[in-house]
């Protein structure tokens, strides 16, 4: 979705027909690379900072972000969250060279739970239940 001239990210709940809200997100347009967890209790994507690039998780029931460290002079190009959030893998350029490097999250997120599984987000967003 295009938001005043910057790529941002936007949820849809199907089932309601309506956009979800992503209020913590504003502030840190341009969004690329969105990618969501099993219930979408968790997004992650790559924002804008400065000059530079900075990958993101959204905890969507605590209403918290989580940057990921990455590696000095890494900066993320895409990513791709595992669907219980454990992980995240992460493609990077570093001194003209792509890598791919794979981060454990387990000691920062807890995981979301399977497909179907009540969320518990709060009031006023989305997410699967039964």
């Amino acid at each position: 979705m295009d938001l005043q001239g910057r790529p941002s990210v936007a949820l849809q709940d199907l089932d309601q027909g309506r956009r979800v809200p992503l209020p913590l997100l504003r502030r840190h347009r341009p969004h690329s690379s969105p990618s969501l967890s099993w219930n979408g209790r968790y997004l992650a994507l790559i924002t804008q900072q400065g000059r530079g690039r900075l990958a993101l998780v959204h905890d969507r029931r605590t209403r918290r972000l989580h940057p990921l460290r990455l590696p000095p002079a890494h900066e993320p190009v895409s990513l791709s969250l595992a669907p219980d959030a454990g992980s995240v893998a992460l493609q990077t350029l570093h001194r003209g060279r792509f890598s791919v490097l794979l981060l454990d999250l387990s000691t920062l997120l807890e995981p979301d739970r399977p497909p179907g599984s009540r969320l518990g987000l709060p009031e006023g967003t989305a997410g699967t239940s039964p």
